[in-house]
C-alpha cells in the first residue's frame, strides 16, 4: 500500500485534530469522513420542486403590488 502526505495549514489541523476519535488512525478519520451512502444533495431540488418554489414566488411578489 502507497503513502501520501497531505499538507494543511494549522488550523485546518486543529479542526481535523477535533473531529479525530482517539485511538482512530488517519486514514480510517479520512475514511469515515469521506464515506456517504447516498450523495450529499443539499439544496438539489429535482424539477418539479424547484416549479412549484418558483410559483411560490411569484405568487408572493404579486401579493406585495
Amino acid at each position: 500500500m502507497s503513502r501520501t502526505s497531505i499538507p494543511v495549514d494549522s488550523a485546518t489541523k486543529e479542526r481535523l485534530d477535533r473531529l479525530k476519535r482517539d485511538g482512530e488512525t488517519w486514514d480510517e478519520f479520512l475514511e469515515r469522513v469521506t464515506a456517504t451512502e447516498e450523495p450529499i444533495e443539499a439544496g438539489a431540488w429535482s424539477d418539479e420542486q424547484a416549479e412549484r418554489a418558483k410559483e411560490s414566488i411569484r405568487k408572493s411578489r404579486e401579493n406585495w403590488r
